[in-house]
């Protein structure tokens, strides 16, 4: 019986389901020169490359965005208690 592979693609996105090494898991988040994406180290999909400067502009605004939900400070925290009253006419 054919053994099934470990890694490839399909339909353009990578997987890898071999077992991971510290080194190749260390590699796989810093490579300088390639994108703002690269492939996941086991999984399927692709992950942060934190050698770009991109990434970081990312994960800031990500983290700016989780810090101000926390906070509460948006007009939804406001609303979101106060009753609402329909009217329908017919």
């Amino acid at each position: 019986m054919a053994e099934k592979p470990q890694s490839g693609t399909i339909f353009g996105v990578p997987y890898n389901f071999e077992r991971p090494s510290v080194g190749r898991l260390l590699s796989s988040y810093w490579q300088p020169g390639k994108g703002m994406l690269v492939k996941k180290p086991f999984g399927i999909g692709y992950t942060i490359n934190l050698a770009s400067w991109r990434s970081w502009v990312v994960l800031l605004v990500v983290a700016g965005l989780l810090w101000h939900e926390r906070q509460g400070d948006g007009p939804e925290s406001e609303v979101a208690d106060d009753p609402v009253e329909v009217i329908i006419d017919d």
